[in-house]
């Protein structure tokens, strides 16, 4: 598979509450080895436009597309094998609290292969070090930073080496360093695993740092008023909406 064969694809999606309509008829394709950007204002679907494309929540028209299967019309051991190869990092990290860092990673590991405990282990250090909490195994969530804290719920999401990791805001709650360094390390596995991440954020400078690809959701049109690269969007914004957005000009 290349970078340009598409690995989602969504094709005349509608999100719909009850009678309020919250994205209606969207189409988009996102690639394999992308950092895909869903951006918007507040109340224009990102989130459930996330919940959607992992599987939490239903769609009310339309399908998605993942690795060539049709995801929303799947079986049930289907979609659970194509949710298996995805990972999630929620906004909050959702550690549980009750457990260590490494027994947080090691929890699906436990679930979902036949791995020894010793084999376990040593994936849980690697996943550790690859988001740079090496030695912080035995610690506890309310132990560490918010920063740290995102990471080790990184490496969770890491651990059956997902080909595709979703990220809900990653970066809420975090300082300029810490949110610059969880940055970096999105960049650094995407490239190094050849993972391809999708990522829910309203923050630029994760905007213009990390995406190669984007899509701009509008709440007024419930649609999808532009795609593309943010740095393209930036320089020749299709409409005055994404314009405002890019340069945050609030009048």
């Amino acid at each position: 598979m290349t970078k340009n064969t598409p690995l989602i694809e969504v094709q005349n999606l509608t999100i719909a509450y009850d009678d309020f309509v919250l994205l209606k008829n969207i189409s988009f394709t996102i690639y394999k080895n992308d950092i895909f950007i869903i951006m918007g204002g507040s109340g224009c679907g990102k989130s459930s436009l996330l919940r959607v494309l992992t599987g939490l929540t239903p769609i009310t028209e339309g399908k998605i597309i993942i690795n060539g299967t049709d995801f929303t019309h799947a079986n049930a051991q289907t979609r659970n094998e194509i949710m298996r190869s995805c990972g999630i990092l929620y906004q909050s990290g959702a550690l549980f609290s009750s457990m260590t860092l490494a027994e947080n990673i090691a929890l699906p590991l436990q679930q979902y292969t036949n791995y020894s405990s010793n084999l376990i282990h040593e994936l849980v250090e690697l996943k550790l070090a690859l988001v740079g909490l090496a030695g912080f195994g035995d610690f506890y969530p309310s132990e560490i930073s918010g920063g740290m804290k995102k990471r080790a719920g990184l490496a969770r999401a890491l651990a059956l080496d997902p080909e595709i990791v979703y990220f809900d805001e990653p970066s809420a709650g975090l300082d300029p360093i810490s949110s610059k360094l969880l940055d970096n390390l999105i960049t650094d596995i995407n490239q190094s695993l050849g993972t391809t991440i999708v990522v829910v954020t309203h923050e630029l400078s994760s905007i213009f740092d990390i995406g190669t690809n984007s899509i701009f959701l509008n709440a007024a049109t419930k649609g999808i008023s532009g795609t593309g690269n943010p740095k393209e969007l930036l320089a020749n914004p299709p409409n005055e909406d994404i314009r405002k957005f890019l340069t945050r000009e609030v009048k």
